[in-house]
């Protein structure tokens, strides 16, 4: 089966290339932007980190804990994306099931990087926090296929932004996300003759994938350690 899906996935993957390359880093844009903002009724990644920092006794990595956890069993409860406040309503381009995934996992990703001390309005950052949707597996084999330069850790702490960078990212982390979603499909459809496993198969495949992908940004974005401005001319 997982051979068969692999199949679909890398069939299905080149249609991502009607995102790319505008279309692409505007769908990522409005996921990004709901996910740290929030919509309605689901808050935003730093109201989230706040509140999960503040149970935690202000311990960051408990708190990075939680938040992994939180969305674990978001992304794994069947319908959650018509769960969310009526974000299968908004305009973007993608399947309601992968945009309400995506959204969740965004979320989790720039709730760790806040957590860590990352500015959420620097647009490196948010590049970084898209790059880990592709997580550890993703980003290894693009970094050794050389199709993605550098890690999100490095995109994140870059000495500048990377338009170019930014919207080949969201080509990349787009036809991942449907390469992830035309397997899941696949799946789904083998079970779905047998009672009850076809939603059992779709949230272990949701939490799962979360997991990994929490995991994968705990790992990659590392504590931010602001260095103090040193004094120029003129300065004291």
């Amino acid at each position: 089966m997982a051979g068969v899906a692999r199949f679909v996935a890398s069939s299905l993957a080149p249609a991502a290339q009607r995102f790319a390359p505008a279309a692409a880093g505007g769908v990522l844009r409005q996921i990004l932007e709901i996910a740290i903002d929030g919509y309605q009724r689901f808050p935003g990644a730093e109201r989230i980190a706040d509140n999960k920092l503040e149970r935690c006794g202000g311990d960051p990595q408990l708190a990075i804990e939680a938040v992994i956890d939180q969305h674990i069993r978001l992304a794994g409860v069947q319908g959650f994306a018509t769960g969310l406040g009526g974000l299968v309503t908004l305009p973007v381009s993608l399947p309601a099931n992968l945009t309400g995934i995506a959204i969740v996992q965004a979320r989790m990703v720039a709730a760790i990087a806040h957590l860590r001390g990352y500015d959420l309005d620097d647009p490196r950052v948010r590049t970084a926090v898209i790059t880990c949707l592709l997580g550890e597996e993703g980003v290894a084999d693009r970094l050794k296929k050389s199709s993605l330069p550098t890690s999100p850790l490095a995109i994140a702490t870059a000495p500048v932004f990377d338009p170019d960078l930014d919207r080949h990212v969201s080509n990349e982390v787009v036809a991942e996300l449907i390469a992830r979603i035309s397997g899941k499909k696949m799946a789904l459809t083998i079970t779905r003759r047998i009672p009850l496993l076809g939603g059992a198969v779709g949230a272990g495949v949701d939490g799962w994938s979360t997991y990994r992908v929490g995991q994968f940004a705990d790992k990659s974005l590392i504590r931010r350690i602001r260095r103090p401005i040193e004094p120029g001319p003129g300065r004291s």
